[in-house]
């Protein structure tokens, strides 16, 4: 193959696929405009900043770290443009971002675009990523993190993301340096819809939360029963 012919997919190129993942699912689930800079920083350390961070680790064709940083006025934008896009009165709404609820909710759209990410990787790149559950927390203090598996050459990069409101959160991205270059030419076509992938989403929240009112329901009966020496 020549070079000419050869496409390469870096770092960048990563990024800027994950990039769009935010974008791509907050749009949709918010109902509102979200946008990165055009700029990008490279970083020597990832790490959860105040008021709320969330994490996810990736593995499997490659290795790598995400971090999403919100202030609270940031968060709280999101989560509230989410609940009320699913119907929820605003009279119902958390008031805090230190809110449980407010929390997984952010944990529950990280996971949605994390996922819409590894869907773009198995069709683009042609290979496989995993992840692992994200975790939110509320902080007050910056607490640092690492990869557990050792990077060889690790990238670390930093992108500011802009609300409707004008309110900034940071991605971060730390991964182990790589380059795919295509070898045969394949489609790789979208099929995923984020509308589909909220649907989908929604669903399972509905069986989840029929499943636990159903086993409530069965444990109060037993108890009742068990109270009535039956």
């Amino acid at each position: 193959m020549s070079e000419e012919k050869d496409v390469v997919y870096g770092t960048e190129d990563l990024l800027i696929s994950l990039c769009n993942s935010v974008t791509r699912v907050l749009n949709v689930a918010t109902q509102s405009k979200v946008n990165y800079s055009g700029m990008v920083q490279r970083i020597t350390k990832t790490g959860l900043k105040p008021d709320i961070g969330c994490f996810v680790m990736f593995d499997g064709g490659f290795t790598g770290l995400v971090v999403l940083n919100f202030a609270a006025d940031t968060a709280m934008e999101i989560y509230e443009r989410y609940m009320l896009h699913m119907g929820m009165p605003k009279s119902e709404l958390a008031s805090s971002h230190t809110s449980d609820e407010v929390s997984n909710i952010m944990g529950e759209l990280m996971n949605q675009i994390v996922g819409d990410f590894t869907g773009k990787v198995r069709r683009e790149l042609q290979t496989n990523i995993t992840q692992n559950q994200p975790k939110m927390l509320v902080l007050t203090k910056q607490v640092m993190l690492s990869v557990d598996t050792p990077l060889d050459r690790p990238e670390m990069r930093r992108v500011t993301f802009y609300t409707e409101k004008s309110n900034i959160f940071y991605l971060e991205l730390a991964i182990d340096r790589t380059e795919f270059i295509r070898l045969h030419d394949f489609d790789a076509s979208e099929v995923d819809d984020p509308d589909v992938l909220m649907d989908q989403e929604r669903s399972n929240q509905s069986a989840a939360s029929s499943a636990a009112a159903a086993s409530a329901e069965d444990e109060a009966q037993d108890a009742l029963l068990k109270s009535l020496g039956m």
